[in-house]
């Protein structure tokens, strides 16, 4: 367990200098595309290079085990922009398991880290889509809440749409944007040996091995922007607490597609419809957990998160990118 600490001051170490690192101006770095802006979301990740600090993010569910546990993730990540269009991410978790009837056991997951490209942009139809790298670092986190002790690379494609460019008689419908991802998870060892037994009556040999397979992880969201409706379409009047709500759902599947003798092919995943509330320097948002069937959990569970703004926060120091242009596109209000 010691090991494990010191490698997640590690995490905070490296974390530091990505936070406080100069650059020549200030960013926007969240996710404007146009006149929209799509909010950090809880369970899809948003498609815009992000100079963002997750902390924290709790949820609690029953898992897909039979019988279930209680499960407790409280997960933290911070996002820097190396460039207004590359960024990097250092993310980690602590997980509690209580199963029934038996002893708790803690710890954290292994580090992950991704890098992003945010590489096509168009405002006009506010449209932005990235690629990115996402990497779990074996051996960083505890076996016992189900850490592996290999990597696992994900290659993931990112979207991001909103709907403002619809004729003006669409009315409300432009208020709506939609996000997605779809990664393809490729373990760093194909399988573990668990044993093996050798019959002494007729020397068969019996091999007991877990094989790891190949995930494709997809999913998405639906949101309705109340800022964007009033800054763009129609100004209700309504309070300004209201005006700053984005009610979303959203949608996180994976589904086991190669080496999968002993995981089968079952999709998981969950559905969680919820509220995001922005501010000007942070955001709030709450989900509930659906599990769409038994192997992915039982029960209804819950999320939420406090999710910072750090150039806003920050705009003369650690809010910039890395390595920025001389001129950079300024802020538009939430």
């Amino acid at each position: 367990m010691s090991n494990i600490l010191l490698r997640h001051a590690a995490l905070a170490a490296l974390a530091l200098p990505l936070s406080i690192s100069a650059s020549i101006s200030a960013a926007s770095a969240h996710c404007f595309v146009g006149a929209r802006f799509l909010p950090a979301t809880l369970n899809v990740d948003d498609p815009c290079v992000a100079d963002e600090l997750s902390l924290p993010t709790v949820s609690r569910f029953r898992n897909g085990d039979d019988p279930s546990a209680r499960q407790t993730h409280i997960f933290s990540e911070v996002s820097k922009p190396i460039t207004e269009t590359v960024g990097v991410s250092v993310g980690t978790t602590w997980t509690h398991l209580r199963p029934p009837g038996g002893p708790s056991v803690a710890g954290f997951q292994n580090i992950e880290t991704s890098f992003k490209w945010q590489g096509l942009t168009v405002p006009d139809h506010e449209f932005v889509m990235s690629v990115a790298l996402n990497i779990e670092w074996g051996g960083t986190g505890a076996q016992s809440v189900g850490a592996d002790p290999f990597n696992t690379y994900t290659p993931t494609l990112y979207f991001g749409k909103g709907f403002g460019d619809l004729p003006q008689d669409a009315g409300w419908l432009r208020a709506f944007a939609v996000t997605g991802q779809v990664g393809y998870a490729i373990p760093g060892r194909r399988s573990t040996i668990n044993g093996i037994d050798v019959d002494p009556d007729t020397g068969a040999v019996t091999v007991d091995a877990e094989y790891h397979p190949q995930v494709l992880q997809w999913g998405g969201s639906l949101q309705y922007s109340m800022p964007y409706l009033k800054s763009n379409i129609v100004d209700l009047g309504l309070p300004d607490f209201f005006n700053r709500l984005m009610p979303l759902v959203e949608v996180a599947l994976q589904t086991p597609v190669a080496n999968t003798l002993t995981s089968g092919t079952v999709t998981t995943g969950t559905i969680n419809p919820g509220v995001v509330w922005t501010g000007n320097y942070f955001q709030v948002a709450a989900e509930a957990i659906i599990p769409i069937n038994r192997a992915s959990g039982t029960g209804i569970g819950g999320m939420m998160q406090l999710h910072f703004y750090l150039d806003d926060i920050f705009p003369q120091s650690i809010g910039r990118p890395i390595f920025a242009s001389a001129s950079m596109p300024g802020s538009a209000g939430r």
